[in-house]
């Protein structure tokens, strides 16, 4: 993908040979956490915590899937748009939880509008079913 060699030159992404089991694992991983975050009885801190956990696992995974990693979670959800063809307007939407759960990191402040809740586990959701999507890794 031009896009995502542009950012290989500019240091910004490695180039890697996908792995089907870390992929596998990845989305194992990702499902267990978002059947976790839509139990009401956890709290939103909880919920969001664990919904962010499992879309930056799939968007790595699709990136993976790509053959290219980051060490840069902004850049892992902004390469999206290419790994999976998101729009820019819900990768957008990941990049909010980005700076909420950097606040609640380096902060200590977790402030989670209940709204960004659901429109993150809506977005897992649907991410997920993209990755499910691509075909096996050889």
């Amino acid at each position: 993908m031009k896009e995502l060699d542009n950012l290989v030159k500019i240091n910004k992404l490695k180039p890697e040979p996908p792995d089907a089991q870390e992929f596998a694992g990845m989305v194992r991983a990702a499902e267990t956490k978002l059947k976790d975050a839509v139990i009401s009885e956890l709290s939103v801190d909880s919920q969001f915590s664990l919904a962010y956990s499992a879309a930056y696992a799939l968007s790595l995974a699709a990136l993976r899937w790509h053959g290219y990693r980051s060490e840069s979670r902004y850049l892992v959800f902004q390469c999206l748009q290419h790994t999976l063809g998101l729009s820019r307007a819900k990768w957008r939407v990941l990049d909010q939880c980005h700076n909420q759960r950097n606040l609640a990191e380096y902060e200590g402040h977790l402030d989670i509008n209940p709204q960004l809740l659901k429109e993150l586990i809506t977005l897992t959701q649907e991410l997920l079913h993209l990755v499910k999507e691509l075909p096996d890794i050889n």
